[in-house]
């Protein structure tokens, strides 16, 4: 066996009997993720900041004995949340199938590491890039945060026999988002349901090929729900994005809810939910701002919230609609919950917060015009 250099050997000694007093190991190596993702940001191998994950698994609601994918795992952070989920849900261990894909080999081994530090086994296979062909197989719930405008999404994989897509155009070349989409939907079971984040550029892209997918999510019944979240959540990226919720069948059934929501999609505008996370530059969600759109959901869904706060759904000015599928297609099927929950006119702290959303947006669009810049030229060398 190769001898380490003695130096080396002190210092993963030393290592090795600090994290041996650690009390809690999974908080030490859910801090060691958050500082890998940020370093590695840049490059699209960011993972999914915790309270964000437990707002989506929250919002899929995963039941014991379901079968979960998360088609761009990461480090498996959706993954090892939906196992907390059930647990805590159950008071047993979860009977949960976990399957994991991730094209990085890398990022695969910090997935396994991940789980393993937490008792829990799951499916990870090789890498792969998941948009190269549909699923094989169904899943009851589809957690994934997809890299925003990702480059390397190519048109020359969406054939136009491609089961993803029937009835729509193949996603555009440089919308990833929209792949994403139509890959997730094609990999739910009959009652499947899916939560993902997407920039907002999914939501109210207007070119035709955009607006068919939507058209096609609107018409299918899709959608159940779009959250909008507060911008500068991730720290390599000012595009603003939101939580998207999708489902295969909005009818009362258990485990979900008890009102028929069929043809009908709830917008909830979180914008403002927001507070500096302390020491930094960046934003997250309040806690009772996730709290909040999680009690709304399962108002609208007519299903118990997890923190046993019972009541009834009302539309609320600034805050949350739910819309028909007519609503949606006066507003050219846009899914930006802003142009259905918006807030009136009120004074000056209106004015501020429909500045400081106009400020975010501007930078969203810049950096998709940056990446746009980016993907001519690369297009231009080619030729």
């Amino acid at each position: 066996m190769p001898r380490l250099p003695a130096t080396v050997e002190e210092d993963l000694r030393g290592l090795i009997t600090a994290i041996d007093k650690v009390d809690r190991v999974g908080d030490l190596l859910e801090q060691c993720l958050g500082d890998l993702s940020e370093s590695q940001a840049k490059g699209g191998q960011y993972f999914t900041p915790r309270g964000l994950g437990t707002l989506m698994v929250a919002a899929a609601a995963p039941q014991d004995r379901h079968q979960v994918l998360d088609p761009v795992c990461g480090s498996a952070g959706l993954l090892a949340e939906a196992d907390r989920y059930v647990r805590e849900q159950t008071g047993l261990q979860p009977r949960l199938t976990l399957t994991g894909r991730d094209l990085h080999a890398g990022t695969l081994q910090i997935a396994q590491l991940n789980l393993t530090v937490r008792g829990i086994q799951a499916d990870l296979g090789t890498p792969i890039d998941s948009l190269a062909q549909p699923s094989s197989r169904t899943y009851d719930i589809v957690l994934a945060n997809p890299p925003f405008n990702d480059p390397s999404w190519s048109s020359e994989v969406a054939a136009l026999e491609d089961p993803r897509w029937p009835g729509t155009p193949p996603p555009p070349r440089d919308r990833a988002g929209f792949a994403w989409i139509l890959h997730i939907a094609h990999a739910l079971a009959p009652q499947g349901r899916a939560v993902f984040l997407m920039a907002d550029g999914a939501a109210t892209g207007v070119r035709p090929a955009e607006q068919a997918i939507r058209r096609h999510l609107i018409r299918e019944d899709l959608v159940e729900a779009v959250v909008a979240l507060p911008p500068g959540l991730f720290s390599h990226t000012r595009i603003s994005c939101c939580l998207w919720v999708l489902n295969r069948d909005k009818s009362p059934h258990r485990g979900w809810g008890d009102i028929d929501r069929r043809g009908r999609v709830l917008f909830i505008n979180a914008r403002k939910a927001k507070e500096r996370v302390p020491d930094t530059r960046q934003w997250r969600l309040t806690t009772d701002g996730a709290a909040r759109i999680l009690r709304t959901l399962a108002a609208w869904r007519g299903a118990a919230p997890t923190d046993g706060a019972h009541g009834h759904y009302g539309d609320e000015p600034g805050w949350c609609r739910s819309c028909s599928a007519e609503d949606i297609a006066q507003q050219d099927y846009g899914l930006l919950p802003l142009a259905y929950a918006s807030e009136q006119a009120n004074g000056d702290d209106s004015e501020h917060w429909r500045i400081d959303d106009l400020r975010q947006e501007l930078y969203g669009k810049l950096e998709e015009a940056h990446q746009l810049d980016l993907d001519l030229r690369r297009m231009l060398d080619a030729l």
